[in-house]
């Protein structure tokens, strides 16, 4: 069981989230970059950009990285891999909204079978991949718009939800998501399956700051600077070895995310409407708050499908999103690390990094 939900739940996961940031993600980026220059000088290497970021952002492009990106995290042969291609970019367009998920199971279902096959024949070259898109696009055609109508349904509940209560929403997503971040499995790939942008989009970049920011601070006197930019740029999970030790060192935390979470939904009213991945990204590498910003200028379609709208930032939205994404965390967990360590919760080196 172990090996299964480590193969198909952790390592499928990761590997689809690593296609949707070299595909979709960096593409949105570029793209926003190119259009915002084009605004101050409409000449031919800022409209390359904006072109660029088109094609990366494709959905046929975006379908085709996350199932090679899957296959490659599940360590399959060459032509299975190659063959995925197909697969996921039939999945990702017959899946609409709730694409990512469609392309997260028919990509897992047709590499198995492709991996069954993978050289039991002499014509492995004409077999392995024939096997590969025909299952995948079999599913594709009678599956793939389901599932993507149930993941696009689930995301619009929890942004609808969390419009209608803001705090506990606040609280619930960016405690879940932020915990899905520190966890070994992916919180962007999540995010990404569901579409989860607008207010609770916001919540769950809160609870990612929460946790990669909280830990970066809470473990400052065991791991010093590197600990700062090892876990507040990069991931939280390297604190997992320390939380099954004493589980304690995780309440600072998620006690943050569950207060920054709702500060995000009700006072600031922060909302990521870029790119779906980013609500699961938090501080890493900046995303998050990467993915806020290209929201505010240029919705990602899901957004726009969620009712968002561009809109010219004011002051309080940059200050909430510096506020909830860095300042607060830091503050917040600093301080709750302060009363565990007092009260003999979390003792000296329970942080260090190996």
């Amino acid at each position: 069981m172990n090996k299964y939900v480590k193969r198909y739940c952790i390592d499928a996961m990761s590997g689809m989230a690593q296609g949707l940031f070299a595909s979709l993600l960096i593409g949105t980026i570029i793209k926003t970059l190119g259009q915002q220059l084009c605004r101050l000088s409409n000449n031919a290497v800022f409209q390359f950009l904006v072109n660029a970021g088109n094609f990366a952002t494709d959905a046929h492009v975006v379908g085709a990285a996350m199932a090679v990106g899957i296959g490659f995290a599940m360590g399959l042969p060459a032509l299975v891999l190659f063959s995925l291609a197909a697969v996921g970019s039939a999945a990702n367009v017959t899946g609409g909204a709730g694409g990512p998920l469609a392309v997260l199971l028919i990509a897992i279902i047709s590499a198995e079978a492709g991996r069954l096959v993978s050289k039991k024949t002499k014509v492995d070259i004409i077999v392995t991949p024939a096997v590969t898109i025909l299952v995948g696009a079999l599913l594709t055609v009678l599956t793939a718009k389901y599932i993507g109508i149930a993941a696009s349904s689930v995301g619009k509940f929890l942004v609808w939800t969390t419009k209608l209560h803001p705090f506990w929403m606040g609280i619930l997503v960016s405690l879940v998501v932020g915990v899905a971040l520190t966890l070994p499995i992916s919180s962007a790939a999540i995010c990404a399956a569901f579409g989860l942008t607008g207010l609770a989009g916001g919540a769950a970049v809160a609870g990612c700051c929460a946790q990669m920011v909280g830990f970066a601070v809470l473990s400052f006197r065991e791991n010093r600077w590197g600990g700062i930019l090892s876990q507040g740029l990069g991931t939280s999970m390297l604190q997992m070895p320390n939380i099954i030790k004493n589980p304690k060192v995780w309440l600072p935390a998620c006690l943050t995310s569950m207060i920054t979470g709702p500060l995000a939904t009700c006072l600031f009213k922060l909302e990521m409407n870029g790119a779906a991945v980013s609500s699961g990204m938090g501080t890493c590498g900046l995303v998050g708050q990467i993915g806020v910003i290209t929201g505010w200028f240029e919705p990602s379609e899901v957004a726009i499908g969620h009712g968002a709208a561009a809109i010219s930032p004011n002051a309080l939205d940059w200050i909430g999103l510096i506020l909830i994404s860095f300042v607060l965390p830091a503050l917040l967990c600093w301080a709750f690390g302060l009363l565990f360590r007092k009260i003999g919760w979390i003792k000296d080196g329970d942080l260090a990094l190996d």
